[in-house]
């Protein structure tokens, strides 16, 4: 993943959110989720366990998400990253220090509704991937029901992310018809909304953010 910030792992310990403009980024600046995707490309990343999961998986997950959050607490990219995985782009996995269902619940605070997209477009991997329609992912689904989501993506030739994304549009019911765009929260908003839902005060004030609020 190409997104990424968080709040600082462990008690006692403050958030560093030191947000700089994602567009201008110094060449060559390797961030977390980029230097480790062996733990933000973790496929327990991508689809957290169950309940029902063995005791070591969850363990397992645990400890990616304690790492990435690690990670995720010193990037410099944290507010901009934070503020387009909520309110901008709807992606899966760890992002922002946050996981898609707390992205869900700042969402819900917010009453923020974002149009899903393709996490490739996000990452910066243009042109690599064609668009697919939602009917088309439907039938594919259908016409292959035993081959698994990777295999569709490469039958369609899109993103995984882009399949499990119209998928759990199909699961919910809805259409994907667009709708008319509500207004965008305020910078301060998500973080607030942040900290509500990952339970840690920021540590303030909130050095060099390039969004005006």
């Amino acid at each position: 993943m190409i997104v990424n910030s968080a709040k600082i792992a462990g008690q006692g310990s403050t958030s560093s959110r030191a947000a700089v403009d994602t567009s201008s980024i110094m060449e060559g600046a390797m961030t977390g989720c980029t230097a480790r995707t062996d733990i933000f490309q973790h496929r327990l990343m991508e689809e957290p366990p169950p309940a029902s999961a063995t005791r070591r998986t969850r363990e397992r997950y645990d400890q990616l998400v304690r790492e990435a959050k690690t990670l995720c607490a010193s990037c410099p990219l944290f507010t901009d990253c934070l503020f387009s995985a909520v309110a901008e782009h709807d992606v899966s996995g760890f992002v922002a220090g946050t996981t898609a269902a707390q992205r869900r619940s700042i969402r819900n605070l917010l009453d923020v509704e974002v149009q899903a997209d393709d996490f490739d477009q996000l990452a910066g991997a243009r042109g690599t991937r064609r668009p697919v329609s939602h009917e088309e992912v439907l039938r594919l689904r259908t016409q292959y029901p035993n081959d698994s989501l990777e295999s569709l993506a490469m039958r369609l030739g899109c993103s995984l992310s882009t399949v499990k994304r119209h998928l759990r549009r199909a699961r919910r019911g809805q259409s994907p018809a667009t709708k008319a765009p509500r207004p965008r929260p305020e910078v301060s908003a998500v973080l607030d909304a942040f900290d509500a839902v990952v339970d840690q005060p920021r540590q303030s004030p909130r050095p060099g953010s390039t969004r005006v609020a």
